[in-house]
């Protein structure tokens, strides 16, 4: 298996960054993960878009897409053939001070590969205390700055659950840790929108797209009440949510959510890169 490095493919005992690189020293930085199924990397078209958008969201140069492009059918084309496997694409503002300015060496990107392993059928979720903030600057960047995600993670596990949800500043529901979440109530499928805070995922667009739902805002409080909610990521693609903080919903997974996973499953097998 090999890396990716600012171009060119080292052993992974050989590929090297700076320890003066921003996005080890403050999280300057954005990334994508793309899944890899049957040898081919998942949506690379809208992943790279994405890449590009945080990058420029976050005032770095535009990554070159083409190469990243190459860099990502290089790095699958090395990798083991594991049944489902996950492309992590990382681009930093490169080295810089010991400070928040940043250096003017350019930017470091990175492309690795791994095995991922198949999620559970279901997820319990655990609602965390601390609100995504839908006014900030980074809202809506994917960026390396996820402390706050890996905390929420950690006090979920704590708890049972497989992945944390916020809420945020407005008290209505936001996301994950590395997802977006879909509920139904009355029979009608919704999300919340974007302006809620919540990345635009890209298995978050493709649901909408193949499997209908609509955006609109949600009180959190009323997430522990839903007929069925399911969350959607790249690695997770639709699972059905069972219980919230211990609520269990009434099914798991529902009528609508069967479909949208039938749906989501038959369309990614017509097109790898929609």
């Amino acid at each position: 298996m090999k890396i990716w490095l600012n171009g060119e493919l080292f052993a992974p005992e050989e590929a090297r960054i700076s320890v003066f690189d921003h996005g080890i020293l403050v999280g300057d930085g954005v990334f994508e993960t793309i899944k890899v199924v049957g040898g081919e990397p998942f949506a690379l078209t809208r992943h790279l878009e994405r890449l590009s958008r945080s990058a420029t969201g976050l005032g770095l140069a535009a990554p070159d897409e083409d190469a990243l492009r190459q860099g990502t059918l290089d790095v699958v084309a090395q990798a083991p053939e594991w049944p489902l496997g996950r492309i992590r694409i990382t681009y930093t503002s490169g080295t810089g001070p010991l400070g928040s300015d940043r250096g003017s060496e350019g930017p470091t990107a990175t492309i690795i590969a791994a095995e991922q392993k198949p999620f559970p059928a279901t997820a319990d979720v655990t609602v965390v205390p601390w609100p995504r903030n839908e006014r900030g600057p980074l809202t809506g960047l994917k960026t390396t700055s996820y402390a706050d995600n890996a905390l929420a993670l950690a006090y979920a596990k704590k708890r049972s659950g497989g992945e944390a949800i916020f809420g945020n500043l407005a008290g209505n529901l936001c996301e994950g840790t590395g997802s977006n979440v879909f509920v139904v109530r009355d029979g009608r499928l919704t999300t919340p929108p974007l302006s809620a805070g919540c990345l635009a995922g890209v298995t978050r667009a493709l649901t909408l797209e193949w499997c209908g739902g609509e955006e609109e805002d949600l009180p959190l409080d009323d997430f522990y009440g839903v007929e069925e909610a399911f969350l959607t990521s790249t690695t997770r693609d639709v699972q059905p949510i069972r219980a919230v903080d211990g609520v269990v919903l009434p099914t798991a997974p529902g009528p609508v959510t069967r479909k949208a996973m039938e749906t989501f499953a038959a369309r990614a097998a017509e097109h790898i890169d929609p």
